[in-house]
């Protein structure tokens, strides 16, 4: 249980340093190239997985997988359902619940960082 707490915890950092990604492709595409809005949160989302995918590679789970097409493939289809979830909770808590887009956007973010650690710690990471 220790090693999946320390292992959570590097998710999380890893996960903040993907959250700037994300806010920040979103942002610009958003508020300065005025892409829709849901456009922009999945290319946010895009940007942010593949940096996550090398920093949690190398540094949270420490995989030596020489599959690495195999290993991204199935990080990245994680996210996608992650994505999934992300812009339901999104269209949900923005639309239906009328809260501001960009806090709406992190509760999205929260919720679907659980189901991103658990489906990457049993499936894609399982050494």
């Amino acid at each position: 249980m220790k090693i999946m707490l320390i292992k959570l915890i590097k998710f999380c950092i890893v996960g903040c340093s993907g959250l700037i990604i994300d806010f920040a492709t979103t942002w610009v595409l958003k508020e300065k190239l005025r892409a829709h809005k849901y456009l922009a949160n999945s290319a946010g989302f895009v940007f942010a997985v593949s940096s996550n995918y090398i920093f949690n590679r190398i540094w949270t789970f420490q995989s030596t997988n020489p599959s690495l097409a195999q290993e991204y493939t199935s990080f990245f289809i994680v996210s996608l359902i992650g994505l999934l979830i992300n812009n339901t909770l999104l269209y949900f808590t923005h639309e239906k619940l009328k809260q501001e887009f960009y806090f709406s956007k992190l509760v999205a973010i929260f919720l679907t960082t659980a189901w991103n650690f658990l489906a990457n710690y049993f499936y894609t990471f399982l050494n």
